[in-house]
C-alpha cells in the first residue's frame, strides 16, 4: 500500500511527511487552551491535529485495588481512574473543537478507546482514526473501526510482530482499505535509544503498509531521522508550555519545535531525493573551480611539450589531469604562452 489519504492529502514516500500534533491532555481541563493548541498547530505547520477520546469510565475501572494503582513514572500514586479522569478530554466539547480546527483550516481526528467512542466521532465525521499503542491488542475495537471505512493508523508501541500482523488483520477483516502503521515505544518519555528506527524500513518490508513514528522523545532528532528510513507519517505530543503541569506537558513539543519539526522533516525528506550520480544545479557555476591542466612557461611553434611545462591547478578550464599523458611529448602546434589551459588544438 503506497498511499493513503486523509482530508485530501496523501501521504506517502513520495509526499512530504505528515506531522500529527497530539493534544492529548495537554488542555489541562481548559476548553480556551484546547482552542489555542489547534491554533498553534496549524501556525506551526502541522498537517493535523489530533485528540482522544475516552471517560474515565469507558477506559477503566474506578478501583483502588492493585492492579489499578500506578507504580513509578511521571504518575506514581495515582490509580488509573484518577489518570483518566485528569487527563480526558469531555465528550461536551468534541463538538466545538472540530468546529474550530475547521475554522483555523487544519483537520481534526481522534484515538477512539471504545465504540461508543467511535460512534461519537463518526457523529461529527471525524476523516480518520487512530488507535493508540496500548488498543493495538483490542481486536474487535480495531474492527469496529475498519467498519466506519474511514482511514486507520495503528501505533504499535509494546506490540511484537504477531500482535501487529493480527492488529492489521483484523483492520483488514473489517473492511479498512486505508491503513497505516506507526513504530512508537511507550514510554513516557522515550530514550532515543529505545526506538532502534532501523525497525522502519523492516515494517515496511514486512507488512507493505504506509508507515511512520510515534516519537516520545523530548526533542526531534528521532523523529527527522525517521523520515529518512522511510517514515511518512510523524506524530508528536503537543503543548503550549512544557512547565504546564498537565499529564504529558512534559514531554511535548512546545510551538517552537513543533515548527522546527514540520521544516526539519520536509528538508530531510527532500534531500533523500533519488539516486543520481549526475551534476547537480547547485554545482555548476563551480565547475570551473575543478583542476585542470595548464601550461606554466611559454611553448615555441614545434617545440615538445615536456612534463614541467604543465600543471594540474585551479581553474578547470583545460583538459582535465587525467589527460596529462597524452599531452607530454607532444609538439607544440602554436606559439603558446604561459598560464595557458591546455586544449588538444594546441599540440599534434
Amino acid at each position: 500500500m503506497k498511499t493513503i489519504e486523509i482530508a485530501g492529502r496523501p501521504i506517502g514516500n513520495e509526499y512530504e511527511p505528515y506531522i500529527i500534533a497530539e493534544m492529548s491532555a495537554n488542555h489541562n481541563g481548559n476548553i480556551e487552551t484546547a482552542f489555542r493548541i489547534i491554533e498553534e498547530a496549524k501556525k506551526a505547520g502541522a498537517d493535523a491535529l489530533k485528540i482522544q477520546t475516552y471517560t474515565p469510565d469507558t477506559i477503566t475501572l474506578n478501583s483502588d485495588l492493585p492492579d489499578f494503582q500506578i507504580k513509578g513514572g511521571l504518575w506514581d500514586g495515582r490509580t488509573l481512574h484518577e489518570l483518566y479522569e485528569w487527563a480526558h478530554t469531555p465528550w461536551e466539547w468534541h463538538g466545538a473543537l472540530f468546529e474550530h480546527a475547521k475554522k483555523v483550516g487544519i483537520p481534526i481526528f481522534s484515538s477512539p478507546f471504545d465504540t461508543t467512542a467511535v460512534d461519537l466521532l463518526e457523529d461529527l465525521n471525524a476523516p480518520a482514526y487512530k488507535i493508540a499503542s496500548f488498543e493495538a491488542v483490542d481486536l474487535p475495537l480495531i474492527r469496529y473501526v475498519a467498519a466506519t471505512g474511514k482511514p486507520m493508523i495503528i501505533s504499535t508501541g509494546m506490540a511484537d510482530a504477531e500482535e501487529i500482523e493480527e492488529a492489521i488483520a483484523a483492520a483488514r477483516e473489517g473492511g479498512c482499505k486505508e491503513l497505516a502503521i506507526l513504530h512508537c515505544v511507550s514510554g513516557y518519555p522515550a530514550p532515543a535509544e529505545d526506538y532502534n528506527l532501523r525497525t522502519i524500513p523492516d515494517m515496511i518490508d514486512r507488512f507493505g503498509l504506509v508507515t511512520g513514528l510515534s516519537d516520545h522523545t523530548l526533542d526531534n532528532t528521532t523523529a527527522i531521522a525517521s523520515v529518512v528510513l522511510g517514515a511518512s507519517l510523524i506524530e508528536k505530543h503537543f503543548t503550549l508550555d512544557r512547565k504546564g503541569g498537565g499529564p504529558d506537558d512534559s514531554f511535548s513539543l512546545e510551538p517552537a519545535d513543533l515548527a522546527a519539526l514540520c521544516r526539519g522533516s520536509k528538508t530531510a525528506w527532500a534531500a533523500l531525493g533519488r539516486v543520481d550520480y549526475g551534476r547537480k544545479s547547485s554545482e555548476q557555476g563551480n565547475v570551473q573551480f575543478r583542476r585542470s591542466l595548464y601550461f606554466v612557461k611559454d611553448i615555441h611553434e614545434g617545440e615538445v611539450i615536456s612534463a614541467d611545462a604543465i600543471r594540474s591547478v585551479r581553474p578547470g578550464y583545460g583538459l582535465a589531469p587525467k589527460y596529462v599523458n597524452e599531452v607530454v611529448g607532444k609538439k607544440a602546434r602554436q606559439e603558446i604562452k604561459a598560464f595557458t589551459a591546455v586544449k588538444r588544438d594546441l599540440f599534434e
